[in-house]
């Protein structure tokens, strides 16, 4: 992934594009979260934090993981300006190495399309969750549409429910909840919700 390219592009990540469509993703992770007061979530690439400062409420404790400083810089700012206590921000590539941490869930929204290689970090993933954790994946349904050296051009539901029973998960539900214009690299794309478990 190339970090230098979301150091840029970081003070003007929050597009109001960006947060519509961050609000869809929202209301479909809120329904996965029910009864998950004394959990603690990891948002996996969180970016500037719109999808997982949304969902404080809902769980005990939220790390955002980032590779991009400035990103995480302005996930800090809206964690400061809000007042939220129960969330923190760490800089951090687990493609390169993963540190010692543990969740009970983690979170991953419009990320996987970015990291080349599907399996190492769905596996870095499982090795932080706890057992019997939840690992809650939204990115786009597979289009032919898009070809781009750097970009995954989304995944097809059975391939990725493939890749993740190889790694060790156990009941992966995927289906796919929106479909919008224009949403992935200018195509028209929709995007799909896996939650699969330790």
């Amino acid at each position: 992934m190339e970090d230098n390219t979301f150091e840029q592009i970081a003070n003007r990540y929050d597009s109001k594009d960006r947060i519509d469509l961050a609000q869809i993703i929202v209301q479909e992770v809120r329904t996965e979260l029910q009864n998950s007061k004394s959990a603690s979530l990891i948002d996996y690439g969180a970016g500037t934090g719109l999808v997982s400062l949304e969902l404080v409420d809902l769980v005990d404790s939220v790390l955002l993981v980032d590779a991009s400083e400035q990103m995480l810089k302005s996930a800090a700012a809206k964690i400061s300006q809000r007042e939220i206590t129960n969330s923190e921000v760490l800089a951090s590539d687990f493609t390169q190495e993963t540190p010692e941490l543990k969740a009970d869930i983690v979170l991953m929204s419009l990320v996987l399309l970015h990291i080349p290689d599907t399996k190492k970090i769905l596996h870095e993933l499982f090795n932080v969750l706890n057992n019997g954790g939840r690992l809650i994946i939204v990115d786009f349904d597979k289009t032919d549409k898009i070809n781009h050296p750097k970009v995954h051009n989304g995944f097809a539901h059975k391939a990725l429910e493939n890749i993740l029973s190889g790694v060790g998960f156990k009941s992966n539900n995927i289906r796919t909840f929106h479909h919008g214009a224009r949403i992935f690299m200018n195509q028209d794309a929709s995007m799909f919700i896996s939650t699969s478990v330790k």
